[in-house]
């Protein structure tokens, strides 16, 4: 390498040292130091993260989403100026709901107009020119700033990623302007180690003692978790936990399992009766746990939260009472709590004992009637039931083989109607609603985990809002085998479920068609996907799909090729 490099050019070689693997960009006019910096460090043997190119950020964040669930590790996106920003602000919000670590950086139109090297040079220098870039993705980060000088770079890079992964960890900003990239810093600085590292906040000892000797107490705990245990460290640890002291674990609404589906302790996805009865509840990083207006804890009941941000300080209205709240990363609370339970033993009594009995019969009976619930539909027109213990029931069958599996679901495959039995075997759509988020995550999943069977299942209308072009050209640019399943029912399924449950017995209940959530004619999904070479098959009747999934996953195992299977619901 040179004894000087330019800002742009030392980008990706920072990003090597502070972990990143990938990152993930759509290019514009504003990134040429970044390429001749990239090509410089190809010619010179320069080991660096690998530059994804991606042709839509909304893909580009989704799948960075979907790399750290798998990963854990740092992510890098590069988007195109501000309207490339707001391609990819869909994916800031969702990445800021799921606490993940992301370095957004996009160009910045040239503040000059001559006399600089990089100043404007085509008409969307002065187009692409805002007030405020920064605000399309300011709501959803936990810091943003602008590059000013251009050996500030190596240090803005440092900070961006220590706050990236600081408790609670999301998405970071930097904004590049060209002129700033384009010039010079020595090359030395970027042998210096990173100059910050992330805090990490633990929760205090004496409050894991308090809750310690309130769950030894409890006669009817319970347990609420949204977004799943942690990591997999703590999906074992939770386990063990309820394993040993018998509290049930409810998944209203879930993104993730927190301990296996089938364990006996698993209760499923209604809060009633368990609220009502519980006098202990542990939120565990549950951001709406139940509906309040429906559901209703006693007033002496003690309520928990725990987790990255327990009290949800970014979500401006949320008064679930908390009267302890333990802040940290959710794996090393619940592995703190469990140790100090293991001194309390002897107090898992008579009581502990019946509690288990009585806990794991309702759950059992909750299984059994999910499961007939989902056998409606054999032979039928197709319920996302009857699809989701399809697939359910194949991904048993591999796993049986010793092979790892994931599920993304966004209104696709529900998780009341799987088995799960390992962290990251099933990951559902965040709470903040931006569409498009199962394939790209699927993608990102499977890039972060090449050996993984991933499967993609989504709703129609969300698969339209993850640009599919863009995703399939992308599977076949970079041979990822993701299994896409599109539940197929031609309307905006969750829009008319929320108009039906405000208005039972209203007009647009009893319409023949209603109003705004018609998605027909149907587009030929499977055309899409083969325009990119994927194999793709339209499924109509429920005695078909199990066929149709083996075909799929034949495809994906042993022809490493996308798969794309259009299935009719009703």
């Amino acid at each position: 390498m040179s004894e000087n490099i330019t800002a742009g050019g030392a980008i990706f070689a920072r990003l090597k040292t502070l972990g990143v693997d990938y990152v993930f960009c759509n290019s514009g006019t504003d990134f040429p130091p970044i390429i001749e910096g990239l090509a410089e460090a190809a010619a010179n043997d320069q080991a660096l993260p690998q530059a994804i190119v991606i042709p839509h950020e909304h893909l580009a964040m989704g799948m960075a989403h979907g790399y750290w669930q798998a990963s854990g590790k740092t992510q890098a996106v590069m988007l195109h100026t501000n309207v490339g920003l707001a391609n990819g602000a869909i994916g800031a919000i969702n990445a800021a709901h799921d606490n993940v670590p992301v370095i957004m950086m996009s160009g910045r139109t040239p503040t000059t107009e001559k006399d600089h090297f990089g100043s404007r040079t085509v008409p969307i220098g002065w187009g692409q020119e805002m007030r405020d870039q920064t605000a399309l993705v300011r709501e959803a980060s936990k810091w943003d700033y602008e590059l000013r000088v251009a050996d500030q770079i190596i240090d803005l890079l440092d900070r961006a990623s220590a706050i990236a992964n600081s408790t609670p960890k999301g998405p970071v900003y930097l904004s590049l302007p060209r002129e700033v990239l384009c010039e010079k810093i020595s090359a030395s600085l970027l042998e210096q180690p990173p100059s910050m590292s992330p805090a990490s906040t633990i929760a205090m000892s004496e409050d894991i003692d308090q809750l310690a000797d309130w769950i030894a107490e409890a006669e009817h705990p319970v347990i609420f978790s949204q977004r799943g245990s942690g990591t997999a460290e703590g999906f074992v640890a939770l386990t063990s936990l309820v394993d040993q002291w018998a509290i049930p674990v409810n998944s209203y609404w879930a993104q993730a399992a927190a301990i296996p589906t089938d364990h006996p302790m698993f209760i499923g996805f209604e809060p009633s009766p368990w609220v009502e009865e519980a006098d202990l509840i542990i939120l565990v990083d549950a951001l709406a746990p139940w509906m309040p207006n429906v559901h209703k804890p006693s007033p002496k009941t003690k309520i928990v939260s725990i987790g990255p941000s327990p009290l949800f300080a970014r979500t401006p209205v949320r008064n679930f009472h908390s009267h302890l709240s333990l802040a940290g990363e959710t794996t090393s609370i619940v592995k703190q709590l469990s140790h100090r339970l293991t001194t309390k033993s002897t107090q898992r009594n008579s009581r502990v004992q019946q509690r288990w009995k009585d806990v794991s019969t309702r759950s059992e009976a909750t299984r059994k009637s999910m499961e007939d619930m989902a056998l409606k539909a054999k032979g039928q027109t197709m319920t996302k039931a009857w699809v989701a213990k399809c697939l359910s029931d194949a991904v048993a069958q591999i796993e049986k083989t010793g092979r790892k599996t994931a599920v993304t679901s966004e209104l696709g495959c529900p998780l009341a109607f799987m088995k799960v039995t390992h962290h990251n075997g099933y990951r559902q759509e965040p709470h903040s609603g931006g569409l498009g988020y199962s394939l790209p995550a699927a993608m990102g999943i499977q890039l972060a985990e090449p050996e993984t069977l991933v499967f993609a299942t989504m709703g129609d209308g969300s698969y339209i809002f993850a640009n599919p072009t863009a995703c399939h050209q992308v599977c076949e640019a970079l041979q990822l085998p993701v299994v896409t399943c599109v539940l197929n029912n031609e309307e905006w399924g969750a829009v008319r479920q929320s108009v039906t449950g405000l208005y039972p017995d209203g007009y647009a209940a009893k319409a023949n068609e209603m109003p705004l959530t018609a998605l027909r004619p149907t587009p030929a999904f499977t055309k899409t996907a083969e325009a990119s070479r994927a194999y793709a098959e339209r499924v109509e009747g429920g005695e078909e799909l199990p066929g149709a999934i083996a075909r799929a996953i034949k495809v994906a195992t042993e022809e490493r090729r996308q798969v794309l299977l259009d299935i009719k619901i009703s």
